[in-house]
């Protein structure tokens, strides 16, 4: 989609759905067709799958303050037992083509920050409480609030920004671009390739992937982004049966022995509410349970607002449609992620992928859920795609997201600057939640230097406010004395 559209400017001649399907998602109603939804499914979930192997790899390396590792087995089915039943939950209470499973930097967070301080059924315990307090904030309806006191370019900005930033996602997963090893003696931070150049079969996949994905897009074929990754992941299974590849990362392409695993639901419900404040101290607890609710309440409410410009569902006003119902679930998502010991569970930005290839209601993600469903029990064969083959269609998402840097007013500055500094830290930072509070912070600053600060709402003020104490709580955490 080259610009953002709303709501009315999609088909309004689109006759009205002839059963009840299509009548309850308005696929008709919003443009969209049973064949564009499907499509969208299969990318969304071929897009976001590698968290069914990431997931458990970064949950599972970490050990909690007794030594205890969690079972990698278990993770997986966990990870997508979550990832199902909210993405469907999502796609019937919700309508959006949102897709929900493990957060990452979410997992990261819970595994090297939380978990070395306690059990890992009492920082699996913190996570639900982090659920609690975010499903609390939606039905008071200060999450809600808050969204729509977000002026709209900073909205735009946000969409841009998680465009770079998933397009960097794609190039760094992919190995076309690395970090350069410290050792290197360089203040140069990343690097083409892994050496500087590009090398590998790995690779190649990679930019054939691109060049077929947006030669596809170039012609406007449908299914492009789809057909890119199928493509591109039978032609890694064939270079992997053929030469000696090293590395394809997480996900080797290759047709497994066993095609059904048996699913381990062993983790689920084993948390402890309140265990933390026994043994780690109320102010420790409350300070690691704020990171991880401002974390998930802006990352979330960065994808939301990107997914929906993308997919043309923002009214007039550039608010979400039935928005306090998607927070609600999302918030619900962070509870049973914990619940479940998969980590707090949210929206995921590869839900562009699906919009991309056309997806515009909830039916989209009976598909996506279906198929983590299914990788309960077909995990090796679904699991197949290798990041090379699915990044691509990251790196075109991100270009169809930038397109909507040209509402912005970049001659006011008072826009132009927060809404810069929001779509460059994002990527720099690799973190939605750092690009949106750099964004709200100079907004604020702003404004008030300007002498304009009554046109500020409140929310933003205190939401600021929060955001300079999630920038600040190192010094905040050494004032305390809680390291």
């Amino acid at each position: 989609m080259s610009e953002t559209q709303k709501v009315t400017d999609l088909p309004s001649a689109a006759p009205p759905g002839g059963n009840g399907v299509d009548r309850f998602f308005e696929i008709s109603a919003r443009g969209s067709t049973f064949g564009r939804e499907i499509r969208g499914g299969f990318a969304t979930f071929f897009t976001m799958a590698y968290i069914l192997v990431l997931n458990p790899i970064i949950l599972g390396s970490a050990k909690d303050k007794f030594g205890h590792q969690l079972d990698h087995v278990q993770l997986t089915t966990a990870t997508a037992l979550v990832a199902a039943v909210m993405t469907v939950i999502m796609g019937v209470g919700g309508n959006l083509p949102l897709a929900l499973a493990a957060g990452l930097g979410l997992n990261a967070v819970v595994a090297f920050q939380i978990a070395p301080l306690m059990s890992w059924d009492d920082a699996m315990g913190l996570v639900v409480l982090e659920g609690l307090l975010i499903c609390v904030l939606v039905v008071t309806g200060l999450r809600e609030a808050v969204m729509h006191a977000i002026p709209q370019p900073l909205k735009q900005a946000i969409s841009v920004g998680i465009g770079l930033f998933i397009a960097f996602i794609g190039f760094v997963d992919a190995g076309f671009v690395s970090r350069i090893p410290d050792v290197a003696s360089t203040t140069v931070p990343v690097q083409l390739g892994g050496t500087g150049t590009l090398s590998g079969w790995p690779v190649l996949v990679f930019c054939l992937g691109v060049l077929l994905t947006i030669g596809l897009l170039a012609r406007r074929v449908k299914g492009a982004i789809l057909i890119s990754i199928v493509t591109m992941t039978t032609v890694a299974i064939v270079i992997n049966s053929v030469a000696d590849v090293k590395n394809w990362g997480l996900t080797v392409p290759e047709v497994p022995d066993d095609v059904v695993a048996s699913p381990d639901f062993g983790l689920l419900g084993h948390f402890s509410l309140f265990g933390a404040f026994g043994r780690t101290g109320a102010i420790t607890v409350v300070l690691l349970v704020f990171t991880l609710v401002l974390s998930d309440f802006f990352d979330t409410m960065g994808t939301v607002v990107g997914i929906s410009a993308e997919a043309g569902l923002l009214d007039e006003e550039g608010k979400v449609p039935d928005l306090g119902r998607v927070l609600l679930i999302d918030g619900a998502a962070a509870v049973a992620g914990g619940a479940a010991s998969a980590s707090s569970a949210t929206s995921y930005i590869e839900s562009a992928a699906g919009v991309g290839e056309g997806s515009r209601t909830g039916f989209s993600n009976l598909v996506t859920g279906g198929l983590f469903a299914f990788a309960l029990f077909l995990t090796p064969l679904l699991t197949i795609v290798p990041m090379q083959a699915a990044a691509p269609a990251l790196v075109a998402v991100g270009f169809l997201m930038m397109t909507q840097v040209k509402h912005i007013d970049w001659d006011r500055y008072e826009i132009a600057i927060p809404a810069f500094l929001t779509i460059a830290v994002m990527p720099f930072t690799y973190s939605i939640t750092n690009g949106i509070g750099a964004g709200f912070l100079a907004y604020v600053l702003i404004k008030a230097v300007l002498g304009k600060a009554k046109e500020i709402h409140w929310l933003l003020w205190a939401t600021s406010a929060l955001f300079l104490v999630y920038f600040a709580i190192d010094p905040i955490e050494q004032i305390l004395g809680v390291k």
